[in-house]
């Protein structure tokens, strides 16, 4: 800023009146500056203080927001003209609007106009500095100075080429095969676009490169001047760190590394070889959201290399890149994603900070020669840091909130299921040392020809009678996953779920607040690029008052209902496949059962192959589903990306639990239910329905289980080491650079495109319903989630910091609907383990035996077997069933089903009532979180609050001075 009275100026003798009147307003000493004047007028014509609006083009209250177009008109003139809203979002060709060329670059020579006249610094950028991390000089221009913000590169036929070049005509591009006429559109697109990012004042560096397959690879590298960073921070609402005051003594302090198990070790004074102290650890600062205007006011702002991170400027870039307009705005054309999804540009994608390899291992004694990149990779995706501590700051610094609040959750739950696996384990350890002790199964294994058992399909068609004790080692089994420990394990599980879910809305709360993204709402989010591109309407937004693009409620709302019929008509089809595998099943077992030697393992077989058959059909079930779901949501036309991932992660959850969870719901509550008995068999395709195992239900469920839930993982985990490797390989030899020494471009367009965070949340939902739903009949599930997550954290680290493209950086205050979803598997939990322990469990069978009866179970198995009706069969045979020689059922069948309800209604109140007492004991926010924060709020406040007093006193002078002073000095305040 300059002051009123510049330099060759005539100023008031400090002798007269008025001069003396300056003096003591303190004029003269700068206390006023232009800019200062202007506010004071604006707000004594109006009355009140006035605050720029969140969508000012730096500073200027005469301007609307610009959406869709990147050329939009923007008014930039002295004068304030408004630029004019249409009513429909514009649909013309872009480049056509020089209007629209001229105005952005008086925004953008007004900027640089104002950064010449202010304190900082004159020179267009500065050399970096290398006090904190080495700077990789590969992510430079040419010139060594400006830095390489984004990267687009697209591929081109090597002598169509140099045939054009020679015609001095534009080259043909490789596109997918769509003829000539194709090459041409995505030509003409190209430099449609490349013209509007020109506009917006990106500097652009192209570099070609040989390829193998007479293709060349162009390199266009993006770099965004200090203008247009500035610009657009203030636009996006970007957080900058704050000036500290001079008596201050430290001007930030290093972030707060807080973990329990830390502290916990500290108090019992026991070695924590899980910490290290991670190098060039990332600063903690107060921050307020960027303003150009104040620009003085924040830390670094003297060095403007540095001043925006690496994070900041990709994001800043890909906003450019997103909004920018090639084609028809209605057809969609708009944005850099599109143009990849068309072949027009082969990627897109912000540099990695350098290579993450440490080729000479000195370097770890001074680790300032370090990069980003190479600290991420040596601390934290090194599979020999598999028992660290993550350095969750250093993953945000690098990629953003919304990635480190994922390996934060991930690495939080998978510490939680510490104690559920131990605890899961020694429910199941005390099984197999109580195995010797179980009654039922002596009975089983000491019933030889005791028991002659009812054939297990029709007699008809050669299914032959068996004996009770050909199951010996089947009910022994049986007993590992149905004693009473694990009644026990699944009330400790619904209370561990809860109470994981509540200290994890803490941990949340507290790394938001830490990382400046508490209170981070859906008013700071802007439309989605393709929202704004395609968008009917403008009106008002209702928050902000800023015009916005917008869809009809109404036809969104249809389009939303058409979308849940299609997602009914999927889960019919997932229910068919399940009766298909029941039919299958069904089929197997009858030549197992007509073999003497398999006749004993029949049922066993039957299910596992039924299993994997089923695991086969989800998975492949599961990919289809999720391409349909991707364009029903884009079709559905939400506003922001919040919106638009929920309502996407909420159709593909309702999908997969019904994909995956729909035959585990069958064998735990339906099979086996109605089966009828003999003589009155109940038959589906003329094939009589399948009945439970002599080891019950149960164990097939915790069989089903673990094929599915193991298989998945395994399968998952092959898929991330396997399947990156293979695209990187597809990719090199497709594309294969001639060039031995690369440069960091060319080795990062090699690497393969992330696919972002969806399928690593959902494979971690999935596996917590896993382990909470039905851990009643499996309670080794959370000890092998255990083992499948400590390998997951560093394959998703390898994947992030090694193998993939980087990200451009997302903010987040926590998960999103992912933390409702699993309040919602939490719940059910209770429920389904409820009744598995009531209806599919025996435990409820032999209590009400032990306690009618025999408290030692004496007899407990011929008291569970029925007689065949006389004559329904060749020969009288048992089977399982609380029922009399006529089929009925017996007293003791109607007193068992009345308790078990009541064991339903009792289990589910109680524990839903401990579990209400656990979030009411723990509150979502710690109390020295929420301390802390009410004490920056009135601190803020009490700024605020100076900042109003000395913003009335002067104007006050100002008023003051128009009273007393001439006019001339009127004429240099207002200039």
């Amino acid at each position: 800023m300059r002051s009123v009275w510049e330099e060759g100026d005539e100023k008031p003798k400090p002798n007269s009146v008025y001069g003396q009147m300056v003096n003591f307003y303190g004029i003269l000493e700068h206390d006023i500056t232009i800019a200062d004047t202007a506010e004071i007028e604006g707000m004594a014509s109006e009355g009140v203080p006035q605050r720029a609006e969140r969508y000012e083009l730096h500073g200027r209250r005469d301007f609307d927001r610009s959406y869709g177009s990147i050329n939009s008109s923007l008014a930039g003139s002295s004068n304030g003209r408004r630029r004019r809203a249409s009513q429909s979002v514009d649909d013309s060709e872009c480049g056509d609007d020089e209007q629209s060329h001229t105005d952005r670059q008086g925004i953008l020579m007004q900027d640089e106009e104002d950064d010449e006249e202010s304190d900082g610094p004159t020179e267009e950028f500065c050399m970096p500095s290398t006090s904190t991390a080495q700077v990789d000089m590969a992510t430079f221009f040419k010139d060594g100075l400006r830095k390489i913000d984004f990267v687009l590169v697209y591929e081109e036929n090597a002598m169509a080429r140099a045939a054009a070049a020679a015609a001095g005509a534009a080259s043909v591009p490789i596109s997918g095969g769509g003829g000539g006429r194709r090459a041409g559109k995505h030509e003409t697109w190209r430099q449609r676009f490349m013209a509007n990012l020109k506009r917006v004042g990106l500097d652009m560096e192209e570099e070609v490169v040989e390829a193998s397959g007479r293709k060349v690879l162009c390199f266009i590298k993006l770099h965004a001047p200090w203008p247009v960073l500035c610009h657009y921070a203030e636009e996006l609402n970007m957080r900058a760190p704050l000036q500290k005051r001079s008596d201050t003594s430290a001007e930030a302090h290093p972030n707060p590394s807080v973990n329990w198990s830390q502290q916990l070790l500290k108090i019992l004074r026991l070695p924590n070889i899980m910490y290290e102290d991670v190098p060039n650890k990332p600063l903690d600062y107060y921050t307020c959201p960027f303003r150009k205007s104040k620009i003085e006011k924040f830390l670094g702002h003297d060095n403007r290399a540095t001043y925006f991170t690496n994070v900041q400027r990709s994001r800043i870039l890909y906003e450019i890149l997103s909004t920018a307009v090639f084609g028809k705005k209605k057809k969609g054309e708009v944005g850099v994603d599109r143009l990849v999804e068309e072949g027009v540009f082969s990627a897109a994608f912000p540099l990695h900070d350098g290579p993450y390899e440490i080729k000479n291992r000195s370097d770890l004694k001074d680790t300032s020669k370090l990069n980003a990149r190479q600290v991420l990779y040596e601390y934290w995706a090194r599979w020999g840091k598999w028992y660290k501590y993550q350095p969750l700051d250093h993953i945000r610094e690098y990629f953003g909130e919304k990635i480190a609040i994922y390996f934060a959750w991930l690495g939080f739950y998978t510490g939680w299921l510490l104690p559920a696996a131990i605890v899961g384990l020694l429910v199941f350890m005390y099984g197999v040392f109580t195995i010797h002790k179980s009654q039922p199964a002596i009975e089983v294994c000491d019933s030889q020809g005791q028991f002659s058992m009812c054939p297990l399909c029709d007699e008809n068609i050669g299914c032959k009678f068996w004996d009770l004790s050909d199951v010996c080692g089947y009910a022994r089994l049986a007993y590992l996953f149905d004693h009473p420990g694990t009644v026990f394990y699944a009330v400790f599980v619904s209370f561990w779920a809860v109470t994981f879910l509540e200290y994890w809305k803490r941990k949340s709360a507290s790394l938001s607040h830490h990382w400046d993204c508490m209170g981070f709402k859906e008013e700071e989010e802007r439309p989605r690029p393709e929202f704004a591109a395609r968008a009917p309407f403008l009106e008002k937004n209702p928050v902000t008052g800023i015009r916005e693009p917008s869809f009809p409620s109404s036809l969104r709302t249809k389009r939303i209902a058409a979308g849940i019929g299609i997602i009914f008509l999927m889960m019919s089809l997932v229910i068919i496949f399940i009766l298909a595998v029941i039919i299958y099943r069904v089929l197997v077992s009858i030549p197992l059962f007509q073999n003497a030697t398999f006749r004993s393992q029949a049922q066993a077989i039957a299910n596992v192959t039924g299993a994997v058959v089923n695991l086969i059909l989800i998975m492949a079930m599961s990919r289809v589903y999720e391409k349909l779901a991707y364009r029903l949501t884009t079709w559905e036309m939400h506003r922001t990306q919040t919106e638009f991932d929920d309502n996407l992660t909420f159709k593909v959850f309702i999908f997969q639990f019904v994909n995956f969870y729909s035959s585990i719901f069958y064998i735990a509550f339906f099979k086996g239910r109605f089966v009828g008995y003999p003589g009155n068999y109940s038959h589906i395709l003329r094939l009589r329905n399948e009945d439970c195992s002599a080891g019950g239900c149960l164990i097939e469920l915790a069989q089903q289980l673990a094929v599915i839930m193991i298989g998945k993982q395994i399968i998952n985990n092959a898929q991330e080491i396997i399947v990156p490797k293979l695209k990187a390989w597809w990719m090199n030899k497709r594309v294969k650079i001639t060039k031995k020494h690369k440069s960091r471009w060319q080795e990062d367009f090699q690497l393969i495109t992330n696919e972002g965070l969806f399928q690593e949340y959902l494979e971690m939902v999935l596996q917590f319903g896993f382990i909470t739903i039905f851990v009643a009949a499996f309670p080794l599930a959370p000890l092998f989630a255990l083992l499948n997550n400590w390998v997951e954290i560093r394959l998703d680290a390898q994947k992030f910091v090694c193998e993939t493209r980087r990200t451009v950086a997302e903010r987040a205050e926590n998960i999103g609907i992912w933390c409702k979803i699993l309040h919602m598997l939490a719940h059910l939990a209770v429920i389904s383990n409820g009744f598995l322990i009531a209806f599919t469990s025996e435990f409820l069978p032999k209590l009400m035996y032990q306690y009618e009866y025999d408290w030692e179970l004496r007899g407990y198995i011929n008291f569970t077997l029925a007689h065949s009706p006389n004559g329904t069969l060749s020969q009288p045979c048992r089977y399982r069933g609380f029922r009399d020689e006529f089929g009925n059922h017996t007293p003791f069948f109607w007193r068992l089903l009345a308790v078990r309800f009541a064991f339903v209604i009792i289990f589910e109140h109680v524990v839903f009532g401990i579990c209400r007492l656990i979030d009411i004991l723990v509150p979502d926010i710690p109390e020295s979180l929420e301390l802390k924060i009410k004490r920056e709020r009135y601190l803020a406040k009490q700024a605020l609050q100076e900042s109003d007093n000395i913003l009335k006193e002067k104007s006050e002078r100002v008023l003051c001075l128009k009273r007393i002073c001439p006019e001339w000095v009127i004429r240099k305040l207002s200039a």
